[in-house]
């Protein structure tokens, strides 16, 4: 069975306070949904806010609040991660590569129609068409493990990322409610438009 889930990279939080985050190592990817635990949402905050505040040092910030401002610019802000890709019958994972941001999940939709997108390098993932087939490789060595999805089939399983952002969404708005009053309606709508979760699903090309 092929899935797919939109994942964050999380970053290094030492002795991060200004709200409950789970115990967990950096750099992992973490799966958005509405399956995380209070503090894994913690987590996610705190990654996408430390990682858009341009601070060497995240006690630099006075408050909760402040560092949260980091996700509230017009201009939206960037999500370390993407898509993750597993066959589930043969163990081959595809991973975002390095520089590739879950902001641009929708860009999969371009693959869908039979194109191409970048998905970050080291370890440079790829995907290759063969007819009505998408070959996803992990990186670039051929002959590899491979992940095969007929592009149909990949529009449907996009579907199920946009579910899950949805929910991850409603998320957020309970988090922020709880831990950012001030500003949560801002917040969700920040989410919402940085990461492109509820706008209709369309594809990329006719």
């Amino acid at each position: 069975m092929i899935v797919i889930h939109a994942v964050l990279e999380t970053r290094a939080l030492p002795d991060f306070s200004f709200w409950p985050v789970a115990e967990q190592p950096p750099y992992r990817l973490m799966s958005l949904s509405g399956a995380l635990s209070p503090d894994q949402a913690g987590t996610a905050m705190a990654t996408l806010a430390d990682y858009n505040s341009h601070r060497a040092d995240v006690g630099q910030a006075g408050s909760a609040a402040a560092f949260l401002s980091s996700l509230l610019g017009e201009e939206g802000f960037v999500a370390p991660g993407g898509l993750r890709v597993q066959d589930t019958d043969t163990g081959t994972t595809v991973t975002p590569g390095c520089c590739c941001g879950l902001e641009d999940w929708r860009e999969w939709l371009e693959i869908a129609d039979g194109g191409e997108t970048w998905l970050g390098h080291d370890p440079t993932p790829w995907t290759e068409q063969l007819g009505e087939t998408v070959l996803l490789r992990p990186d670039g060595e051929i002959p590899g493990p491979v992940i095969e999805i007929p592009r149909a089939e990949l529009t449907r399983l996009l579907l199920g990322v946009q579910r899950d952002l949805a929910d991850f969404l409603l998320l957020v708005s309970v988090w922020a409610a709880r831990h950012a009053p001030e500003s949560a309606e801002a917040m969700v709508e920040a989410f919402d438009r940085s990461l492109a979760i509820t706008a209709p699903l369309r594809r990329a090309r006719v």
